[in-house]
């Protein structure tokens, strides 16, 4: 009889991608955080000249050096983030960065903090790599933002690692420059990795991003092209970290995939080095979709404040569990906030990732359903 290998057992499949794949026929899938967009224009050119130009074989493993230079270029600029190419590394999107540091990084029995709710692969990577999540609370009435106290309240001698998101999938919460400064330091202090997922930077409405990795050297920065540029299917992201530890990720990244897309890489670095207009359209067009769901979902009673970032709602309800359900039966696919942690229940997450006038379907089908059931 089949076993498989007990890392696999404590697992399961990702609930997004359950309720992505159950989407009946003439239904509205608000699961998914996938921006609908097409991918830029001289982005998608730039690919079809590479794959004309024969730019079809291997790479290096950690990239093609004009895009890690590129990449060096705007964490200095633009995140004041020092990193030199060489301590770069072009992965398969930032799920594979993620994956590869908790591999590089954790043991069997090390602790790593994530935040509850939080973005659920987060959980499955640590268990993969064999350590023990500790989930940090986060409080609806502080807008789920992580703080330098929640931190402290978790840290054993056993803690390895913090995974910080800002923006936040699933809230859209967008961490302060106070407390993004003091959880750096913290893990700066306690000799602590902090991997920062940053793929949402761009798609802000309040408020500013601010990268860890300016205040201390104890940071894997990983970022994407997947959500600013609506390239979900090009599968490419990078993770930029200190001399002693990119080798040891590089390793992991080397064995799993030795190397990203050569034409995937050419799309990174167009986004990187061509227009940026692209960029404030999609975002202007992402908080007037956030505008619209907010005032549906509030004057049907669901009272929450507006996120400031990302493109996920992420209200509270009686009874999440049946509101989902309900939901699906009126043809609106969205997902139980459960799936995101211990804190995510009585929440449901919507994506409005999706075409505006589909968003207004959605909120007309939502409407008639009876919160009090």
């Amino acid at each position: 009889m089949f076993q498989p290998a007990k890392r696999c057992k404590l697992i399961q499949l990702s609930e997004i991608r359950k309720m992505f794949e159950l989407t009946p026929e003439n239904a509205i899938n608000l699961s998914l955080g996938e921006p609908d967009f097409d991918t830029p224009e001289h982005i998608r050119e730039a690919v079809k000249r590479a794959l004309d130009d024969g730019f079809t074989h291997y790479t290096s493993n950690n990239g093609i050096l004009e895009l890690r230079e590129a990449i060096s270029c705007k964490l200095a600029d633009e995140n004041k983030v020092e990193a030199d190419p060489e301590n770069i590394t072009v992965t398969v999107g930032a799920s594979q960065a993620l994956y590869i540091s908790l591999q590089a990084l954790v043991n069997k029995g090390d602790e790593v903090l994530i935040p509850d709710p939080g973005f659920l692969s987060y959980d499955a990577f640590v268990k993969l790599a064999e350590g023990k999540m500790v989930p940090i609370s986060l409080k609806e009435e502080n807008e789920f933002q992580m703080t330098p106290d929640d931190v402290l309240d978790k840290i054993t001698d056993k803690t390895k690692a913090i995974i910080m998101n800002s923006p936040s999938n699933p809230t859209g919460a967008v961490m302060q420059k106070e407390d993004i400064k003091g959880i750096a330091e913290i893990a700066e202090d306690h000799g602590i990795y902090l991997i920062s997922d940053e793929v949402y930077e761009k798609i802000i409405y309040d408020g500013k991003h601010y990268s860890p990795g300016r205040y201390s050297d104890n940071v894997i920065t990983i970022n994407a092209f997947s959500k600013t540029y609506a390239m979900t299917g090009f599968r490419i992201g990078y993770m930029a970290a200190k001399p002693e530890i990119t080798e040891e990720l590089l390793k992991v990244h080397q064995y799993n995939v030795a190397c990203a897309s050569s034409l995937s890489q050419i799309a990174g670095l167009e986004a990187l080095t061509g227009p940026k207009k692209c960029v404030g359209e999609m975002v202007a067009e992402f908080k007037r979709r956030r505008d619209l769901v907010v005032k549906r979902l509030n004057e049907m009673g669901i009272q929450f404040k507006a996120p400031k970032g990302a493109f996920y709602a992420f209200p509270k309800v009686h009874n999440s569990s049946e509101f989902v359900n309900e939901a699906i039966k009126a043809g609106v696919i969205i997902v139980n906030g459960a799936s995101f942690g211990k804190c995510g229940e009585g929440h449901f997450r919507i994506s409005y990732a999706a075409a505006y006038e589909k968003l207004v379907e959605a909120m007309d089908r939502l409407a008639p359903i009876n919160l009090k059931s």
